[in-house]
């Protein structure tokens, strides 16, 4: 475990789009996935289940996964995505797609190399494991919420032992592989994935650096 506090740790989490092909020991696993479990839950319920994949079982999601896309296979996730976005949200949303483009050398009227970018998260951007969140479909909003702590969590668990992550919400695109792959009862349902190992510095696109939007902007104080 690096030697980091609280604030460096948060501070420096973001989201890594290139991995090298090493492996993370079998015992930093377990460690910061032992970690992440004690992130908070209503009524202490841990919704959450969480699915590793890692050598033969990550090669194979990750082939399926572009056979589907190349093939444009049609997309059933197992929940809705967000609605049509207003401002600010939507201008947030353009501003880190152009810290991205522009750290990868593509221009905004690049379709196609916007296309090749977007490509890149079906590939786990290289990364040697991919972890499936998932939550039983008796759960709703309020329990997501809680799935999004243990998320953070094993985030900042990862960072803190020197490994880097990127949380995707288009690993849900295909959740009956998942469920395939893991056994999974139909009742369990896929939210999103988290790509994760160790950065690749030469990869150009972790080079993105996002900003956050002012306190004053997203927090209100009273009394």
């Amino acid at each position: 475990m690096t030697d980091m506090s609280f604030e460096e740790a948060v501070k420096s989490r973001r989201s890594v789009r290139g991995f090298l092909d090493k492996r993370v020991p079998d015992d930093v696993l377990k460690d910061v996935f032992d970690i992440a479990r004690w992130a908070p839950s209503g009524t202490n319920v841990q919704p959450w289940h969480t699915c590793v994949a890692s050598g033969e079982v990550r090669d194979r999601m990750r082939a399926e996964m572009l056979h589907r896309v190349s093939n444009k296979e049609k997309v059933i996730t197992d929940h809705p995505g967000d609605g049509k976005l207003g401002e600010p949200w939507r201008g947030r949303k353009r501003a880190c797609a152009k810290v991205l483009y522009d750290a990868m050398g593509i221009e905004w009227e690049d379709k196609a190399g916007r296309g090749r970018a977007a490509m890149r998260n079906f590939e786990l951007f290289d990364a040697p494991h991919a972890a499936f969140l998932c939550m039983n479909e008796t759960f709703g909003v309020q329990s997501a919420a809680d799935v999004g702590m243990y998320a953070q969590t094993l985030m900042l668990a990862m960072t803190a032992h020197g490994l880097a992550s990127c949380a995707q919400g288009t690993l849900r695109n295909y959740p009956d592989m998942v469920r395939q792959e893991f056994g999974l009862a139909p009742e369990l349902k896929v939210l999103f994935g988290i790509s994760f190992g160790y950065e690749d510095p030469n990869v150009p696109a972790n080079n993105a650096r996002t900003i956050r939007a002012p306190l004053e902007e997203t927090v209100q104080f009273a009394g």
